[in-house]
C-alpha cells in the first residue's frame, strides 16, 4: 500500500525532533565515556564545564552528522520492523516474543548498514573537545565526507565498522524497548479501541527505554570507545577477537575505575534516552494518527 513507506517516517521525525531538543545530554554522556580522566559529575555540572571551556554552542557540536545518522538509522530500523511484522504475522496476533524477534532482526540489519555513519559522527562530535586525557590525539575533519576519507586512508576501510560487535549485541536495546512498549500498549488498549493518550504514550515510552538503557549501558560505553578509535587496543575483525576486545575493554574499565566506571555518564544517558524515547513515541502516535485522519483513512490496529 502507498501508506507503507510514509508510516516508517513518523518515528524518524519524532526521534529527530527529540534528539535535537535533548542533544546536550548526549554530548555530556559521550565526554564521560571516552575521556577517562574527566571526573564523573552531575549532568548540569558537566554541561556547564563544556560551555565554559568551549563556548555556548559546544553542547551542540556535531549535531548535523548525528541527525543525518539518526534519520538513516531510524528509517532502516522502523522500515524493517514494520515490514517484517506485516510479512511474518500476516494477520496473526502479535505477541511480545514475536515483537522481540522482529526487533532483533531489524536491529542487526540497521547496525550493518549504518555503523560507518555512527563512527564518523562520533569523531565529529568529539572534534575540538577539551579532553582531560592528554593522550587523546586531536583530529581535523572538515565535514562528513572528509571524515570518511581520512578514516579510510589512515586506518583502513574496516575502521568504519569499529564497534560493530558491541553494536550487534546492543540490538537487544531497541528490541527490549519495543517489546515492553508494545506489551504495555496492548494492555492499555485491551478491550477498548482507542488512541493512546499523550501521557500514556510518554510514560510507557519512558519506562521501556529506561529498562533497556540501564541493562545495556556497559556495552554502550565500549561502543563509544571503539568508535572514537583511540582506545589503544586492537580488537581484530573476527568474531572471537571482537569478543576478546570487548571483554578486555570492560575488564580494564573495571580495574581502573571500579564497577561504577562501566556506568560513567549513565545519568546523562538515562535523561537523554528516556526523554527522547518518550517524546519520540508521543510524536509517533500523534503524527501517525493525524496523518491518517487528514487522509480520511482508518488507521490499522497494530495490536492485532
Amino acid at each position: 500500500m502507498c501508506l507503507g513507506i510514509p508510516l516508517q517516517i513518523y518515528p524518524a521525525l519524532g526521534s529527530v525532533t527529540a534528539m535535537t531538543v535533548f542533544f546536550p545530554l548526549d554530548t555530556a554522556r559521550l565526554r564521560l565515556q571516552v575521556d577517562e580522566k574527566r571526573k564523573a559529575r552531575s549532568t548540569p555540572t558537566i554541561l556547564s564545564e563544556i560551555v565554559k571551556e568551549e563556548g555556548l554552542l559546544a553542547p551542540y557540536r556535531g549535531w548535523f552528522p548525528v541527525i543525518c545518522s539518526l534519520c538513516c538509522s531510524n528509517f532502516v530500523y522502523f522500515y524493517c520492523f514494520h515490514s517484517l511484522k506485516a510479512s511474518w504475522l500476516r494477520g496473526l496476533k502479535s505477541t511480545p516474543s514475536k515483537d522481540l524477534l522482529i526487533g532483533i532482526t531489524s536491529g542487526v540489519v540497521n547496525v550493518l548498514v549504518t555503523t560507518p555513519l555512527w563512527v564518523v559522527n562520533t569523531r565529529l562530535k568529539l572534534q575540538g573537545a577539551k579532553f582531560r586525557n592528554a593522550d587523546i590525539r586531536p583530529t581535523n575533519y572538515s565535514g562528513i565526507m572528509d571524515a570518511f576519507v581520512q578514516i579510510v586512508e589512515d586506518e583502513g576501510i574496516g575502521a568504519l565498522w569499529n564497534g560493530t560487535f558491541p553494536s550487534l549485541l546492543l540490538v537487544l536495546n531497541p528490541a527490549v524497548q519495543f517489546m515492553i512498549y508494545e506489551g504495555l500498549k496492548r494492555q492499555l488498549k485491551k478491550g477498548v479501541h482507542r488512541e493512546l493518550l499523550s501521557l500514556e504514550a510518554f510514560m510507557i515510552g519512558a519506562v521501556a527505554k529506561a529498562v533497556a538503557t540501564t541493562v545495556t549501558y556497559p556495552l554502550q560505553t565500549v561502543q563509544s570507545i571503539l568508535r572514537f578509535g583511540q582506545h589503544g587496543e586492537h580488537t581484530g575483525r573476527s568474531l572471537l577477537n571482537s569478543l576478546r576486545g570487548v571483554m578486555h575493554l570492560l575488564i580494564n574499565r573495571v580495574r581502573r575505575h571500579g564497577w561504577q566506571g562501566l556506568f560513567k555518564g549513565l545519568e546523562a544517558k538515562l535523561l537523554q534516552t528516556v526523554l527522547t524515547a518518550a517524546l519520540m513515541f508521543l510524536l509517533y502516535e500523534k503524527i501517525a494518527s493525524s496523518t491518517f485522519r487528514v487522509m480520511g483513512v482508518k488507521r490499522p490496529v497494530s495490536s492485532r
